[in-house]
């Protein structure tokens, strides 16, 4: 009887944990911020970040809509915790309320339509315009200017992210050489010329360049102002790898590739033309 007691009770407490990860798992959905195996993406700054490859493809973009707009990169620090707590870097299509997004803002507090909210970039420029309005927020804690902008009910939920956020800001605003490195799937979302068509397309409406044409159907070349640029623009091409088909990305003498997934010196000749240059994969 005491066996069977014991067994009866195990099995109530089994089901009590799996009922309770459920209950989890359905309150999070994807706010989870587990990174998915073999699409990883990690950030070496004076730190380190592991990001899956939607969440690094959003803070990219959400960076570059920073440094597009001239904000500073306490800005840029900002907007990342904030996405970090909002939506876990995750572009989502619903929350708290009416919320949706990345910054879950609300269509009935006047940020825009659903539409317009999920549009990552349309979402950033509105973070960034409101947060600009905010007196004084350079010297506040990263917290207090989110919650400035966002008037949470957990104003202090922000400033968890902080650290994760400075790393994220320095490599993607281009202060640290061969920070970001991507793992990506073995089936790219694009090929060819469609690949390098939408990469050079994105590309110019993250960062605003001009003049920017792919080089042919196998991919696209920049040119950059400076080093720091030329970073900025490599670690945006690595951290959309997996959803524009980057099979390959070279600035002076560093490569990445999706083989490996990691940056490495490039053997032989150095690419000695400045540019970063991105090749996609052909199909097939």
């Amino acid at each position: 009887m005491r066996t069977r007691a014991a067994v009866a009770g195990g099995v109530v407490l089994i089901l009590v944990a799996v009922i309770a990860i459920w209950l989890v798992v359905r309150q999070a959905g994807d706010r989870l911020r587990l990174p998915l195996m073999g699409r990883t993406c990690t950030v070496q700054a004076d730190g380190r970040v592991v990001l899956d490859a939607d969440q690094m493809a959003n803070a990219a973009t959400i960076a570059a809509i920073g440094a597009q707009r001239g904000m500073p990169e306490r800005a840029v620090v900002v907007a990342l915790a904030t996405a970090y707590q909002e939506s876990g870097l995750r572009n989502l299509a619903d929350g708290d309320r009416d919320s949706v997004g990345l910054f879950q803002q609300r269509p009935s507090q006047g940020w825009g339509t659903p539409a317009q909210i999920r549009d990552q970039r349309y979402a950033a420029n509105r973070f960034y315009a409101a947060l600009k309005k905010v007196r004084g927020w350079e010297k506040m804690r990263v917290t207090d200017a989110a919650q400035r902008v966002q008037r949470s009910a957990f104003p202090e939920a922000y400033q968890k992210w902080a650290d994760e956020s400075e790393v994220l800001s320095r490599a993607l605003l281009g202060d640290v050489t061969g920070a970001v490195a991507c793992t990506v799937g073995r089936t790219p979302v694009m090929y060819g010329a469609t690949a390098a068509t939408q990469l050079t397309r994105n590309l110019v409406l993250d960062w605003g360049l001009k003049g920017t044409d792919p080089t042919d159907p196998t991919g696209l070349a920049v040119t950059p102002g400076d080093q720091r640029d030329g970073w900025r623009y490599a670690h945006w091409l690595v951290s959309h790898a997996q959803d524009h088909g980057v099979k390959r990305v070279r600035f002076g003498d560093r490569e990445w590739t999706a083989r490996n997934g990691t940056w490495g010196r490039v053997a032989g000749e150095q690419n000695s033309s400045g540019q970063v240059v991105a090749e996609v994969f052909n199909e097939g």
